[in-house]
């Protein structure tokens, strides 16, 4: 477990990188079958910030815990990108998306953390 909340904080240090805002970090670990133990959810202003945050998030993890993602899905378009670490899955949106979306509130018992803004 405790490899699993490094990465969470190596993730959440990459989503900052790239001024990444408006970070949750919902966990799942106590919850019936919950498909991760973790969900990040961030958002980006433009198409190009969010390819810019899912570069980070990857350099981050692959060069402080060498850690890679099993798939990366959303690029093409990069309104919503998944990034699937496992234990761990990475959504990163565009504002108008993830609001459509709001993931962090698909499970009620679920501990959301909010993560504060860098400026």
């Amino acid at each position: 477990m405790e490899q699993t909340r490094q990465l969470v904080e190596t993730i959440t240090r990459g989503i900052q990188e790239k001024k990444g805002q408006d970070i949750i970090v919902c966990d799942l670990q106590n919850i019936d079958g919950a498909i991760a133990n973790y969900f990040i959810i961030c958002q980006g202003n433009s198409p190009a910030q969010v390819e810019a945050i899912t570069e980070s998030v990857g350099d981050f993890a692959r060069k402080e815990l060498g850690e890679k993602p099993t798939a990366v899905a959303g690029l093409d378009n990069a309104q919503w990108v998944a990034m699937d670490y496992g234990d761990v899955l990475v959504h990163i949106f565009l504002p108008d998306v993830r609001t459509y979306y709001d993931m962090e509130h698909l499970w009620d018992d679920a501990s959301l953390t909010q993560i504060p803004n860098l400026d």
